[in-house]
């Protein structure tokens, strides 16, 4: 293996701290052409789908890939913006928000940027600028609040293999999840007691979550039950009671079954059984998306009004607001205890390399 340097490393720059940001992907333009690629990078990912390869090969490429990019492109339609994919929007405006933040606190020391999993801005490419800038520590901050294998852990295995490419590495930090911080939650609780502020409260409150696998629950992911440890927290800091809440999985993929009880099976039931109105919460989501905009925002919606609903609203995401920025900002500073406060001397280090034949 060649490794890979960095190309304009100088002993004399004081080191920097590197923040990534990363979410899942996004296509680069709500099109079949542009989704085709897009899901089979997404897809063919095992940690994803947990089939025997040459069988998942022939369903990808014979069925899915000739199939579901055309109807996804249709639903990416209907919530791309002026500054393009609603996630990669909303990572930028995280990226500038916990930059602007963490710059005010601590100085001038960090190199901020948000990656993709899959889709661009890819996380190597990315990782690639940063080494580049300077980054001698790397923190990793994957926005799912609740670990799972498909989203965080197969996060750390594209930046792992990154690293694995590189003659030098630096001090590694990675956070896994952060479903119960108490600084998130407060901000989940913030957000939907502003929503009530302003709208009054529904029947019940639904917190929808990602849906997976049900076995991959059986085998030792422990997403399910950080969900329900999210939804408790939540529920305590809004002093609701088990019935005026309920927890539920949406975005099923696939013929097996998958964790329990549905989002979309849910609103079609509860207005025969007297809930008539519903405001829906995605606290698995840190920014909107495809998932919560079209699937909650409008798919699910229609699936209540037309069972009897009458009054039902999406709560977004914390996205880019301040408290969420805040949290997310106090979270890293957390990861980052004992670096914040070294003392580097970049002269010093710069004539110890010059005597042994470095480059000026």
């Amino acid at each position: 293996m060649k490794y890979i340097g960095q190309s304009d490393y100088r002993h004399h720059s004081t080191p920097r701290i590197g923040v990534l940001l990363t979410n899942l992907g996004t296509p680069e333009a709500p099109t079949a052409k542009a989704l085709k690629p897009y899901l089979k990078q997404f897809l063919w990912d095992p940690r994803v789908v947990e089939v025997p390869r040459p069988i998942w090969w022939l369903i990808l490429n014979g069925i899915i890939l000739n199939t579901r990019p055309k109807r996804s492109a249709e639903a990416y339609k209907e919530v791309w913006s002026e500054r393009g994919s609603p996630l990669l929007a909303h990572l930028e405006d995280q990226v500038a928000g916990v930059s602007a933040q963490l710059e005010a606190r601590f100085g001038n020391r960090f190199i901020v940027r948000g990656a993709m999993r899959y889709g661009s801005p890819a996380i190597s490419t990315v990782l690639t600028e940063m080494f580049d800038a300077g980054m001698e520590q790397l923190v990793v901050l994957p926005l799912y609040p609740q670990y799972g294998g498909p989203t965080t852990g197969s996060t750390f295995d594209e930046v792992s293999a990154e690293l694995t490419r590189r003659r030098w590495l630096p001090s590694f930090r990675f956070v896994s999840a952060y479903h119960d911080d108490p600084r998130y939650i407060r901000a989940m609780a913030d957000s939907i007691n502003a929503h009530w502020a302003e709208h009054g409260r529904a029947d019940k409150l639904l917190l929808s979550y990602h849906g997976m696998p049900q076995r991959y629950l059986i085998e030792g992911d422990p997403y399910h039950c950080q969900c329900y440890k999210t939804s408790r927290l939540i529920g305590e800091a809004l002093q609701l009671t088990e019935d005026q809440m309920m927890t539920t999985f949406q975005s099923r993929f696939g013929r097996e079954e998958w964790l329990q009880p549905y989002t979309d099976e849910t609103l079609k039931a509860l207005p025969n059984e007297g809930v008539t109105s519903v405001q829906v919460v995605c606290p698995g989501f840190s920014a909107d998306c495809l998932e919560t905009i079209e699937e909650i925002g409008m798919e699910n919606r229609d699936y209540f009004l037309e069972a009897g609903g009458t009054r039902y609203e999406y709560i977004p995401c914390l996205n880019a607001e301040p408290g969420h920025v805040a949290a997310l900002t106090d979270l890293l500073a957390d990861q980052m205890q004992g670096w914040l406060t070294n003392e580097y001397d970049p002269a010093m280090s710069d004539r110890l390399a010059r005597n042994l034949g470095a480059p000026h």
